[in-house]
């Protein structure tokens, strides 16, 4: 078990929340969530002892070892793979580097060699002598092939050494486990192994993370971090949030009554237990939204952006034909080559790729950001578009610096400032930080801009390369609402589950050897064993069962 008990942190005047008391127990999997800035990182280096309070304290049960998903990428570039791993359990490891010491010192004394004997009990004692075997399994269960565990740390990929890393947090099975972000920049595959590993895992999972499937699949409880306080519920994301938004509801229906509300909140409840069959956590779910105490759930204060793309006009019959399109790199390796698609109407096309360079390389070529390119491509007389990048920062980078109104107005046909302040509050920007210079814009607040800019010009086809980057979960959740709403064509790609799947109808998947092409949801295209197959010959690879 651990357990907080009166923390409280804050930054100079501003207190980050306060008197909170928590106790996190074996078998649970926890997700914290709560806006940009609200404290959630800062909680989680609390729990480890990276961070102290300002007061308060923090326990576990005697014996229990804590792991921490280690967030510098570059900290083990010196040390083989498969001995980072096994760094996860820092006594095991100690151990056996220093009984291997002793073994390799012709010099060693009698005392040093009784000492390795002692070690070689404890080490046995903790299964050490499967501490290999058991690191060689976790790295190839990610997709880590056993050509890498003895090369260098420094010597893989990034998206390697993520997953390197993560191997080393869940090393021995940590009595509790720590992770900010896990997803970040792991592939679907890896992903979806996680979400399976850690639904069955028996212990303690703490976890910061704006992945909604993530969230949906692994965790039993929701830490929310909101109105200066941390408080727990029950359930997974996709349960507080709907909750949430139905209390919302309640409260703005002055006219029922409250036992009328009761019984429409207790029927929710129910709707949400028998359907919790969809995730691995469904039945201690279910059990513990049984025992719910409803004056235990509160109306959250996060607020949500408006993005709604309403089309100035409706496409036609023509939307896009690619024929032949190839891209080379700086390098002059061809990125993708001899690409044909045709786009039909009402199709959104999730665009996948191993090498992302890949499909932000095609989209910059679709937007006409990009005119170095060999193959053809032609858009409908009625298609308008619209284009988010990867990176936006170009569009505030200009030589003359500008308040947020100035900005937009430069996109809109519509100068009046309360036509541009109307698209900025539907961004959150509301009171004087329509103001705030263009220049000191956070990511996720530029990101927010772009939306706005592409609503002005009511388009009917989008383009969004990885859309949700900087987001926050609220942005998130509202873009995804918006792009299943939109009634046009979108391109995007993204590595978000949920907008995958709930969104695309189609999916495209750019691979050494050819390009994918499949009529089908996101999900059925990740997990179908027709698919996997396909997948594992297009990339040369061996299908693992």
């Amino acid at each position: 078990m651990l357990q907080v008990q009166n923390i409280a942190i804050q930054f100079g005047k501003r207190v980050l929340f306060d008197e909170v008391n928590l106790q996190f127990v074996k078998g649970n999997c926890y997700g914290i969530i709560g806006a940009n800035g609200a404290g959630k990182s800062t909680f989680l280096k609390i729990l480890s002892g990276e961070m102290d309070a300002i007061r308060g304290t923090v326990d576990a049960t005697p014996g229990e070892r804590m792991a921490v998903l280690s967030q510098n990428h570059f900290a083990f570039n010196e040390y083989p793979v498969i001995d980072t791993v096994i760094m996860g359990h820092k006594h095991l490891y100690d151990i056996m580097k220093e009984k291997n010491a002793i073994y390799d010192n012709p010099h060693a004394t009698e005392a040093e060699v009784m000492r390795a004997a002692e070690l070689e009990g404890e080490f046995g004692e903790m299964n050490g002598w499967m501490a290999e075997t058991d690191a060689a399994e976790l790295l190839s269960n990610m997709g880590v092939p056993e050509s890498l565990h003895y090369k260098l740390v420094k010597e893989l990929d990034g998206s390697d050494r993520v997953k390197v890393l993560l191997a080393q947090a869940l090393f021995g099975e940590p009595d509790i486990l720590l992770m900010d972000e896990p997803t970040n920049d792991l592939d679907a595959e890896t992903s979806d192994w996680l979400c399976n590993f850690l639904a069955d895992y028996q212990n303690i999972v703490i976890v910061v993370s704006h992945d909604r499937h993530f969230l949906d699949m692994v965790c039993t409880h929701v830490v929310d971090v909101d109105f200066g306080k941390i408080r727990m519920y029950t359930g997974n994301y996709t349960f507080w949030y709907e909750t949430s938004q139905l209390l919302a509801r309640q409260i703005a229906d002055k006219n029922k009554k409250v036992e009328q509300k009761r019984q429409e909140m207790m029927e929710f409840i129910a709707r949400f237990s028998a359907n919790a069959s969809k995730s691995r956590q469904a039945t201690s779910r279910k059990k513990a939204l049984e025992k719910l105490n409803l004056e235990d759930i509160q109306v959250s204060s996060r607020r949500y952006p408006y993005i709604v793309f309403k089309p100035e006009r409706d496409p036609g019959d023509v939307i896009l034909e690619v024929k032949g399109l190839s891209k080379r790199a700086a390098t002059g390796e061809y990125l993708f080559q001899n690409l044909d698609i045709r786009m039909n109407k009402g199709e959104k096309i999730a665009v996948l790729s191993r090498n992302a360079l890949a499909v932000s390389a095609l989209f910059d070529v679709l937007s006409g950001q990009d005119t170095d390119f060999e193959g053809t491509f032609q858009y409908g007389q009625t298609i308008s578009r619209e284009f988010l990048p990867n990176d936006s920062s170009a569009y505030f980078s200009g030589d003359q610096d500008m308040s947020l109104i100035d900005w937009l107005r430069q996109y809109s046909k519509e100068k009046d400032e309360a036509f541009i302040r109307g698209f900025l509050g539907r961004m959150l920007f509301t009171g004087d930080e329509v103001f705030k210079q263009s220049s000191v814009l956070s990511g996720g607040e530029k990101v927010r801009c772009m939306m706005s800019k592409m609503m002005l010009s009511n388009p009917n086809f989008l383009i969004l390369d990885e859309p949700t980057n900087h987001l926050d979960l609220e942005s998130i959740t509202a873009l995804n609402n918006g792009m299943q709403k939109f009634t046009g064509n979108i391109l995007f790609t993204s590595h978000d589950y949920h907008i995958l799947d709930s969104v695309a109808n189609r999916v495209l998947e750019i691979t050494p050897s050819g390009l994918i092409d499949q009529h089908m949801t996101y999900g059925e295209y990740l997990h179908s064993d027709k698919m996997k197959k396909k997948r594992a010959e297009m990339y040369g690879e061996k299908l693992v069962v």
